[in-house]
């Protein structure tokens, strides 16, 4: 990452043009912003099948402390004190195939982000060559999918995904208007895969359980770590209020900075699973758990194992069709400091085991079908170390927001 904090104008100017200022953009859940004050739909490419979307977001994150290096410690994604920043500038093309058919049916999908989330979604050897070092210290380009599907109609149908395509472990997304929190849980930061490139085939078992499996290059690259194995179960009860989402990937991973005495690069073996219930309490109240458990042989300085684990709480309710609310709570646990200090990159000491908690409150109001805007309150602890202010203080808050605004 440069040491330079100036945005790439040209390449800026070019997105803008490219992704907000394109007239075929239109959200699929409802009018974008263009066929809102317009009253023009404006997508034409929907005859044949083909959605055009995309988004911008923009927020800041309060931090009262006023950190001197302006960094929210080991909170990423929104990790900046007191400045207001770009998180996502995003478009995708997509047609989606019919599985619900009885023919053969080819998709695809393609999408693009420019803004500050994209550094933490680069894949190795290929999106952290796009923008050089120098241009940007927080601005990077990235493509996080890029993948064909076909649908096989054998059995109850076979859909086939391959490409460059988001993981299947965990609950939270990249994709901002598909989370209900501005900021990210410690989980999906530092203990989950974003994306991979590879093949992974889905079936629908019958009405209640899905299953998904295939082979990915590692987590975050592409095509430069070794086949794992990725998958999940999926089981959807009747009523459709309750289902439980089991993810796996296992397989070897190259750390590019450690090699043997004969300058073979070190492999091993990583592995991790996701645990995911979703329940509907009442109509507008629901519920999420989720638990993550992660390894890492030969990961200490001794050679010994490394392991992760952690557990999220999410309770939202929708008052009404404009305003939800939400809480938060996570406790995740780096046991052996190889996970937050290394990735995080910051004051942080690699050998720093700790416990991280975090208690986040949140509004989403959403006025029109293409704006939400997402307040919200979050207080982090740890157990040991000071990680906040400088690596000065054990615990922070954040009083942070954003802008959602669909196309």
């Amino acid at each position: 990452m440069s040491v330079k904090n100036k945005m790439n104008t040209g390449l800026q100017v070019t997105l803008c043009s490219a992704l907000l200022c394109s007239p075929l953009f239109a959200h699929a859940e409802g009018e974008g912003a263009v066929e809102s004050l317009t009253g023009v739909n404006v997508n034409s490419l929907n005859d044949w099948g083909i959605e055009v979307g995309g988004w911008v977001s923009a927020g800041i994150a309060g931090n009262p402390d006023g950190p001197k290096d302006n960094f929210n410690g080991p909170v990423t994604f929104n990790d900046r004190a007191n400045e207001f920043h770009m998180n996502q500038l995003y478009g995708y093309i997509e047609r989606a195939v019919n599985t619900e058919g009885s023919n053969w049916d080819f998709g695809f999908r393609a999408d693009v982000m420019y803004g500050n989330d994209a550094r933490f979604t680069t894949q190795a050897n290929f999106d952290d060559n796009l923008v050089p070092d120098g241009t940007s210290r927080f601005y990077k380009l990235a493509f996080p999918q890029v993948y064909a599907e076909i649908f096989a109609p054998i059995g109850n149908g076979i859909t086939a995904k391959i490409g460059h395509f988001y993981t299947l472990i965990g609950n939270e997304v990249v994709t901002a208007p598909d989370n209900f929190f501005y900021s990210h849980a410690y989980t999906m930061q530092y203990g989950e895969p974003f994306t991979h490139t590879g093949a992974l085939f889905t079936y629908p078992v019958n009405k209640n359980i899905s299953v998904t499996g295939g082979v990915v290059s590692g987590w975050d690259s592409f095509f430069q770590e070794p086949a794992n194995f990725l998958g999940s179960t999926t089981y959807t009860t009747d009523n459709e209020k309750t289902s439980v989402t089991v993810a796996y990937v296992a397989g070897d991973s190259t750390l590019l900075d450690r090699s043997d005495n004969n300058g073979i690069q070190i492999q091993e073996h990583r592995s991790m699973y996701s645990i995911v219930v979703n329940h509907e309490i009442m109509e507008g109240l629901n519920y999420t758990l989720q638990h993550d458990y992660g390894t890492q042989e030969r990961a200490n300085a001794d050679g010994s194992a490394a392991v992760w684990y952690g557990i999220n709480q999410y309770l939202t309710y929708a008052v009404n069709d404009q305003v939800s609310t939400g809480l938060r709570f996570e406790w995740f646990r780096d046991e052996d400091g190889v996970r937050v200090g290394p990735l995080f990159g910051g004051n942080v000491a690699p050998s720093d085991a700790n416990h991280y908690f975090a208690l986040t409150a949140g509004v989403n109001y959403t006025p029109t079908s293409w704006l939400t805007l997402r307040p919200e309150v979050r207080y982090d602890w740890v157990d040991q170390g000071r990680v906040f202010d400088d690596a000065s203080e054990k615990d922070q808050v954040l009083i942070s927001a954003d802008a959602i605004i669909r196309f």
